[in-house]
């Protein structure tokens, strides 16, 4: 059987995919950047702490554990120059990534090759996890009112541009006026800020895709609890997100919510 090394980020996901890998009888060893990630919530599984300061020993470790194939997820915090113990792969890496200014999906691109180029074949885990990702065109009782489906259009539009460019994956629509576009600030702190824009008319949206140029095995757009807390407590009508592209943390728990809060969780296709 393959063993699997999962270089994990923040957040969810990476505990997610690994989980779901175990259950389906891989083997998988958890490689904690420690500067992003709660180990405590990776006690039960075998995992090992790592950082992006020395690109060396975290190629040494993968060897020494016998990893066949890796992958990425979870949210990375680039490392600044100061932090950086300067062996020849974070040398050759940081001249061609870590000083430059690449948006995130570049950066998990480049580590990917990267390891690539060390021998480590990534491992596309959406084949093997399929059942995580959602197609219905909607999830919840509540189902998307008349100004929502307008509010959609316009978010579709604009998305056509805006997802282009590797810069976020959200945008938050109201009364069919863009009142926001994700930036490094992430989906939450998104939700928070437009809500202060808002007009008298409806509740507005929000509308989660995929860029155009995003890797399909490496940043998957994710909503969760968290997610739905935030638009509830903002006062927003619900979301759409992308279908058979997008990942729902804990989607029994985050739909069951949605439910009870009347936030609907719908799917649709962007436009290509």
């Amino acid at each position: 059987m393959t063993k699997i090394g999962i270089i994990s980020g923040g957040g969810k996901l990476p505990y997610i995919i690994g989980k779901n890998l175990i259950n389906k009888n891989f083997e998988v060893v958890f490689f904690l950047l420690e500067e992003n990630v709660d180990c405590e919530h990776y006690k039960d599984l075998d995992f090992i702490k790592i950082n992006l300061k020395s690109i060396k020993k975290i190629i040494d470790l993968l060897k020494l554990n016998n990893i066949d194939k890796i992958l990425l997820a979870g949210s990375i915090n680039r490392p600044s120059v100061s932090d950086i113990s300067f062996d020849f792969q974070t040398i050759k890496l940081a001249k061609d990534l870590l000083l430059n200014n690449h948006g995130d999906n570049q950066l998990l691109e480049s580590i990917k090759l990267f390891l690539n180029k060390n021998g480590f074949e990534y491992f596309d885990w959406t084949t093997y996890c399929s059942d995580l990702f959602v197609n219905d065109k909607h999830l919840t009782l509540t189902k998307p009112s008349t100004n929502a489906q307008k509010n959609l259009k316009k978010a579709l539009d604009t998305f056509k541009v805006y997802g282009k460019l590797d810069i976020g994956q959200s945008i938050i629509v109201q009364n069919q006026i863009i009142l926001g576009l994700e930036a490094v600030e992430g989906t939450d702190r998104l939700i928070i800020r437009c809500n202060e824009l808002k007009k008298k008319g409806d509740k507005g949206i929000l509308v989660k895709f995929s860029k155009y140029n995003q890797s399909k095995i490496l940043d998957i757009p994710t909503i969760g609890e968290q997610t739905i807390l935030l638009l509830k407590k903002n006062n927003y009508e619900g979301i759409f997100i992308e279908k058979n592209n997008c990942l729902i943390i804990d989607k029994t728990k985050t739909i069951d919510l949605a439910n009870q809060n009347k936030i609907f969780i719908s799917t649709c296709d962007k436009i290509e």
